[in-house]
């Protein structure tokens, strides 16, 4: 990667191929993008996306939500990962873990997501299916800035594609993967180049506070 300079450091979260953490790293290369790809992330050792990263010499942490006897405890030990590489901006990526309240608002207006469907339509998993069994003529993807309702929060941008008479859920999911391909870049630039702003509310400090004394218990 070019040299990042004093741009904002990125954590890339994946748990399986990284066609979209893919799209970043190529994004960012770029001298003028305003972020840092500095770490990616992911709860299984097998992920393909592992295997970008190495490429571009991005360093990798695997900690597997297998290892933890709940999610608090799992969840501390990503806190950890995020300070140790001082992270400021968090994408999720294909990351297949839902993440609990205080953890989401420790990185509230720091955090994206990107779903392949419309929101606020179609939310979950199977949502290709969900599109095609509705029968809508146009689907597509979503960036979000991430709360704790799931696939919910602040729209940051969205990308339509036609429901054609003839597809299936891979010919419909590869179309709007395209997209999604486009458009996560461009939010994560509108986040990490300051154009979108979300205040603190008093949940977001206290699930800050909270966590943070997992992360850094007192003596």
């Amino acid at each position: 990667m070019s040299a990042a300079g004093n741009k904002p450091r990125v954590a890339v979260l994946i748990s399986g191929s990284g066609s979209n953490l893919q799209s970043l790293i190529d994004a960012a290369h770029a001298p003028n993008y305003p972020a840092e790809i500095a770490l990616v992330l992911s709860n299984v050792a097998t992920a393909y996306g592992i295997e970008r990263a190495n490429k571009a010499g991005i360093p990798v942490k695997v900690i597997s939500h297998n290892d933890f006897a709940d999610r608090s405890s799992f969840e501390a030990a990503l806190a950890a990962s995020l300070a140790e590489f001082k992270i400021e901006y968090v994408c999720l990526a294909g990351f297949m873990r839902i993440l609990t309240a205080d953890f989401v608002r420790l990185w509230a207006g720091r955090m994206l997501n990107i779903h392949p469907s419309l929101l606020p339509a179609f939310k979950g998993r199977n949502v290709h299916a969900q599109a095609l069994a509705a029968g809508v003529t146009i689907s597509g993807c979503t960036v979000h800035l991430v709360t704790p309702e799931l696939d919910d929060g602040p729209i940051i941008v969205q990308a339509a594609v036609p429901v054609l008479p003839d597809d299936d859920e891979a010919h419909l999911a590869k179309r709007i993967l395209a997209e999604e391909h486009r458009i996560y870049p461009q939010a994560l630039a509108w986040l990490a180049s300051g154009r979108i702003n979300v205040a603190d509310d008093d949940k977001t400090a206290q699930a800050r506070a909270r966590l943070g004394s997992l992360i850094n218990p007192p003596v």
